[in-house]
């Protein structure tokens, strides 16, 4: 449980380095008491990440485990596309409710809707769910907790961050390095949950796809390269 807490929260921290809830974080820390805004984004972590989880969970009742695995090594490749790429603000933080609190909070959960954040804890959950196997409630708690907690502490941890750099540190810390380290995080991730997935979806003697990963690390390095060159252009 604690290796799936610490995988969950990492993964979430290299997530939400440069993500549009990130930048939410430190628009509306320029609006908002700094821990009205933590909480904010801590109560809308907890209800968007366990509707998540509950997700990737389900999921591994209709999925084989081997595709389930292969599926979220793919998705961490994408997930580190996505981070050199970045986000925008697109009026998020605009939107307006009854106090400082629920606006910031609706703000986040509609902003993690179909996020990488959200879409990378149910690969998570449902990796978790994998390993942990088995039925009954006590089964399902060791499947989702874990994960559900990890994703938020990590959210937490990244969106404090962004509070920081909202607050005191915005011009001193070059955005595109860190989402180059948090990128390259998700492309290591990927590459080996690739690995492991091949490793039970084809035959013992097949080492040939060995090759293929390890030719796949400077490609993968290439086009997370020709994104965030595309990118800058647009």
């Amino acid at each position: 449980m604690i290796s799936a807490f610490l995988l969950a929260m990492v993964a979430v921290v290299l997530a939400e380095m440069g993500d549009k809830t990130q930048l939410l974080a430190m628009a509306f820390a320029s609006r908002f008491r700094w821990q009205t805004v933590l909480w904010a984004v801590f109560g809308a972590t907890l209800a968007n990440h366990l509707l998540a989880v509950a997700v990737g969970n389900v999921a591994t009742q209709f999925l084989p485990i081997a595709w389930i695995k292969l599926a979220a090594g793919a998705s961490f490749i994408a997930f580190a596309l996505w981070t050199v790429r970045g986000d925008e603000l697109e009026g998020e933080d605009q939107r307006q409710g009854r106090s400082a609190f629920w606006t910031v909070a609706v703000a986040f959960f509609l902003a993690e809707m179909g996020d990488k954040t959200q879409l990378m804890t149910i690969a998570l959950a449902a990796e978790q769910a994998v390993k942990v196997g088995g039925a009954g409630w006590i089964v399902k708690a060791r499947q989702i907790v874990p994960v559900w907690m990890g994703t938020t502490t990590g959210m937490l941890i990244a969106d404090g961050i962004g509070i920081v750099v909202g607050i005191v540190l915005h011009r001193h810390i070059p955005e595109r390095l860190v989402k180059w380290i948090a990128a390259c995080g998700f492309a290591g991730f990927g590459l080996l949950g690739l690995h492991d997935a091949l490793d039970e979806l084809l035959p013992p003697n097949s080492p040939w796809y060995h090759g293929i990963l390890i030719a796949a690390v400077p490609a993968v390095l290439f086009a997370m390269w020709l994104v965030a060159r595309l990118t800058r252009k647009q």
